[in-house]
C-alpha cells in the first residue's frame, strides 16, 4: 500500500522515538523489561508487569504472524482512495512474545490474509526519512 509523500510523517513521542530511530537504521527491536524479561509493544515508560522503568532494545528478525486483521475499504482520507481496499494486521514474533505490531500486509490482497499467517519483514520509505515496517507473506 503506497502511501502518498506528503501524508507521511512520524510524530515520535518520548518513548517512541526509539523505535522510529532504529526504523530508520532497518532494525525492527521492541522494548524489553530489564526487570523480569518480557516485551512491550508498544514502547511504554515501565512495565506493567513488574513496574520497572529499566529496559533495552532487542533487535527481532523480522519473522511474524498475523495475531488479527482486517481490511479497509474505505479511505480515512481522499488523498488515499486509490489505495482501498488493504489489509491492516496485528502481528506476533516467535522472537519478541508479548510484543505485537500493527503493520500491513502488502503483495497479498486482503482477502488471502489469514490468522496465523506467517509474514516477513520488507522496509517501505514513502518520504525522505519515513522508513515504515510493511510484512508481505513469506517468500
Amino acid at each position: 500500500m503506497p502511501l502518498l509523500a506528503e501524508l507521511a510523517s512520524l510524530n515520535p513521542d518520548l518513548h517512541t522515538r526509539a523505535f522510529w530511530d532504529y526504523c530508520a537504521k532497518r532494525e525492527l527491536r521492541f522494548q524489553r523489561c530489564q526487570g523480569c524479561g518480557r516485551f512491550r509493544s508498544p514502547p511504554m515508560p515501565g512495565c506493567r508487569h513488574c513496574g520497572d522503568a529499566r529496559s533495552e532494545w532487542v533487535r527481532v528478525a523480522g519473522r511474524a504472524r498475523v495475531f488479527s486483521h482486517t481490511t479497509v475499504h474505505h479511505p480515512a482520507i481522499p488523498q488515499i482512495g486509490s489505495d482501498v481496499p488493504y489489509s491492516v494486521v496485528v502481528l506476533e514474533f516467535d522472537d519478541a512474545p508479548g510484543a505485537r505490531l500493527i503493520s500491513n500486509a502488502l503483495d497479498t490482497p486482503p482477502e488471502r490474509v489469514r490468522i496465523d499467517q506467517e509474514l516477513e519483514l520488507v522496509w517501505d520509505e514513502p518520504a525522505a526519512g519515513v522508513v515504515l515496517p510493511r510484512f508481505r507473506p513469506v517468500r
